[in-house]
C-alpha cells in the first residue's frame, strides 16, 4: 500500500526528534513521491533544516494550544485542526505518544492513524493502529522500526544524514575562527541540560577541560543556550584552561554544523549531545536518573556514562540515589573519552 500525504507528530523534545528523523528517511525512501509534513514545536523546527525529506512544516505552538480556554487559545487551536483536516492525510504516525497529539491526529479525519500500544495517557484510544514495543527492546527507535513495519515500511536504518544549509555551514566557519577554534582541533563541552537532574557538576567539567586539552592538545569550547550563561561562566572560572564561550551564539543549523567540526563532544543528556553522537563525532554522554536504554545512543553503548547502565530495568526513570548524576566520576568520564579518541583514531585512513 502506498501512502500520498504523510503526517509525522513528534514535537519535541530536540533530542527525541533526533531519534526520531530516521523515520523520515525511511519513509522517503519508501513512498518516494509521497508528500510528508512534520508537525513540530516552533523553537526545534529549524533542525528539520538540516536534513532532507520533509515537504512542509506544521508548528505546534505549546504555549497557545495548552491554553485553549482563551481567545489567543482557540484561535490557535482552531486554526490547527483547519489546516490538518484541510490536508487530508492518508497516513499519520504519532511518534509523541501523548493524548494531545493522539487528539490532533484523530481530529485531522485522517483514516490511518498509528501509534504506540503503551502510549500514555489515553492516547491508543485514538489510533487506528496500536503497535506494540518489540519484546525485549526499550529503546524508542525500535518502537519507530515496529511502527514502520505495520505501515509496510521494512527498509530502515537507524541512521541520520544532516546536511546543513551551505550559508550555515560558511557563519559557523567564520564564528570558529573569531573564536579561535580550528576545524577538528576542538572540543565541545554542553554542561547545560533541560533539568538539574541532569547537569552534571561544573566543577567536573572543568576538569574534563584540563584532560582533553593537555592529553590531547584540543581547544576548548561551551555551547549552550542563552539561558545557560551562568552555568558556562561557572565553567570557565573553575577550569584552568581558556574556554571559548559561544553560549547563545548558535542557532540550531549552526549548532549542527559546529558539532559536525568538532573533534570531541562531551555532553549531559542533551539534544545537542544526540546531535553529535549522529553526526558520528567522538562523544560521551553523561546520564543521571534516565535509562539511556530508552534514549540513549541507539546500539552505542561505549558513548553512555552512566552508574550501573546494565542494571536500570524497564523503567525509564531511576529513583536510586545512586544513580543519580552527581554519582558518575570524572574517571568514568575521562576513560569514555580515551576509548572514544582511541576509536576515531582506529577509524582514520592510514
Amino acid at each position: 500500500m502506498g501512502y500520498q500525504n504523510i503526517l509525522i507528530i513528534k514535537p519535541s523534545s530536540l533530542g527525541d526528534v533526533v531519534h526520531a528523523l530516521p523515520v523520515l528517511e525511511a519513509l522517503r525512501k519508501a513512498f518516494p513521491e509521497s508528500r510528508i509534513t512534520w508537525m513540530i514545536r516552533r523553537e526545534f523546527a529549524p533542525l528539520l533544516t538540516c536534513v532532507r525529506g520533509v515537504d512542509e512544516t506544521l508548528l505546534f505552538e505549546r504555549r497557545l494550544l495548552g491554553r485553549w480556554y482563551t481567545s489567543a487559545g482557540f484561535c490557535a487551536m482552531r486554526e490547527l485542526i483547519g489546516r490538518l483536516r484541510g490536508e487530508r492525510f492518508d497516513l499519520v504516525l504519532d511518534l509523541q505518544g501523548l493524548l494531545r497529539t493522539a487528539l490532533l491526529g484523530w481530529l485531522s479525519g485522517c483514516p490511518m492513524r498509528v501509534g504506540a500500544a503503551s502510549a500514555r495517557e489515553g492516547a491508543p484510544l485514538f489510533y487506528t493502529h496500536r503497535v506494540r514495543r518489540p519484546e525485549g527492546s526499550l529503546h524508542m527507535v525500535d518502537l519507530y522500526r515496529a511502527m514502520l513495519k505495520a505501515v509496510g515500511v521494512e527498509e530502515f536504518e537507524p541512521y541520520i544524514r544532516f546536511e546543513p544549509p551551505s550559508g550555515v555551514v560558511q557563519s559557523v566557519g567564520a564564528l570558529r575562527k573569531d573564536a579561535g577554534l580550528e576545524a577538528g582541533r576542538f572540543a565541545v563541552l554542553i554542561a547545560g541540560a533541560a533539568h538539574e537532574s541532569k547537569r552534571w557538576p561544573v566543577e567536573r567539567f572543568a576538569a574534563v577541560a584540563e584532560f582533553v586539552a593537555k592529553k590531547y592538545g584540543l581547544a576548548i569550547a561551551a555551547v549552550g543556550s542563552p539561558g545557560e550563561k551562568k552555568i558556562v561562566a561557572a565553567l570557565q572560572h573553575a577550569a584552568t584552561v581558556p574556554i571559548a564561550d559561544l553560549c547563545g551564539k548558535t542557532t540550531i543549523p549552526q549548532l549542527v554544523a559546529l558539532l559536525a567540526q568538532a573533534g570531541l563532544v562531551v555532553s549531559n543528556d542533551t539534544g545537542p549531545g544526540q546531535i553529535a553522537v549522529a553526526l558520528r563525532r567522538p562523544t560521551v554522554l553523561i546520564f543521571g536518573p534516565t535509562n539511556p536504554a530508552w534514549v540513549g545512543p541507539y546500539k552505542q553503548p561505549d558513548a553512555v556514562v552512566a552508574v550501573e547502565p546494565e542494571q536500570r530495568g524497564t523503567a525509564i526513570r531511576s529513583r536510586k540515589p545512586a544513580h543519580r548524576i552527581e554519582q558518575v566520576s570524572v574517571q568514568a568520564v575521562l576513560n569514555a573519552i580515551d576509548r572514544q579518541m582511541a576509536a576515531q583514531i582506529a577509524d582514520e585512513p592510514k
